[in-house]
Formats: structure tokens, sequence, C-alpha cells
């Protein structure tokens, strides 16, 4: 997971502006199975140990730029026995792709993820709302992985 004072760094860097993170950012260490797509946690959605190789996947085929997990606004840092703890909720995973939405739907196997399925982004609208977006390549563009 992203160490704190990096999050706060960037966070400082860019107006308050979430980030969006990288695979290992958002799963590597993380243990809050509720931290994405909480309300399909029970009821049938991979572990998030899955999702990161599902999606650690689909990042390595060819016509894939880049993903990233879009947080949540409920993403904070609190204190916790004197400790501050970095707490990430995750809300979507972007692809950047030159696939079409079914395709990509297909292959992430959007159903077994319980998810609702791929809707594209502006590009001006992922950058009002997100920081460190990497560059989407001529031809690419960028979907979410939602969850309700």
């Amino acid at each position: 997971m992203i160490e704190l004072n990096i999050f706060r760094k960037i966070m400082d860097e860019n107006e308050e502006c979430l980030p969006l993170l990288t695979l290992d950012e958002f799963f590597e260490g993380n243990t809050a199975e509720d931290s994405i797509a909480p309300n399909q946690c029970d009821c049938g959605r991979p572990s998030l140990s899955e999702i990161w190789d599902i999606f650690g996947k689909i990042e390595g085929m060819p016509d894939i730029a880049w993903v990233r997990v879009a947080l949540h606004d409920d993403t904070e840092i609190t204190e916790n026995d004197g400790k501050e703890v970095l707490n990430l909720w995750g809300d979507a995973i972007v692809i950047c792709t030159s696939a079409e939405a079914s395709e990509l739907e297909e292959r992430v196997d959007c159903k077994s993820l319980c998810s609702g399925g791929a809707e594209e982004w502006e590009i001006s609208d992922l950058d009002s709302l997100f920081s460190c977006r990497p560059p989407v390549p001529d031809g690419f563009h960028c979907f979410e992985i939602v969850w309700d």
C-alpha cells in the first residue's frame, strides 16, 4: 500500500485531489477486504488478492496502456492509538485501453467481479477529479470498472 507520507505529499502537491493509484499502491499489503466494492464483499465478489491478480494480468496485455485504482472520497488519514493511519477506499478500477467496452468487460469478467461493467471516462473529467493520471496514448480511451 502507498505509504502515508507519500500519499500526504501527493495530496499536498495536488490541492487535495486524490491520486489514481497503481495496483501495487492500493493492493500490496491491503487486508481490508471491504476497501473496494464493499457492497459486493460478502456477495460473491472475489477477494482483494484475486482482484489484484485479475487486473495485474489485464495490465500486462498489449492493448492496455495502464491500470489505476480510483479512490473514493471517503479515503482519509485517521488516528489510531496515537498513530496516523491511511484508510484507502477504492471506488473503481480505471483502465486505459484501445479495446472497446464490451471486449474489456468480457476480459475482466465483470460478472464474476460482481461489477456493473465498464463505463467510459472523458479525460477532462478524470483530470478534474484525480491527480497522477498517466498519459493516454493516441487511439486509447479510459474506462472504469464500476461497482455500485
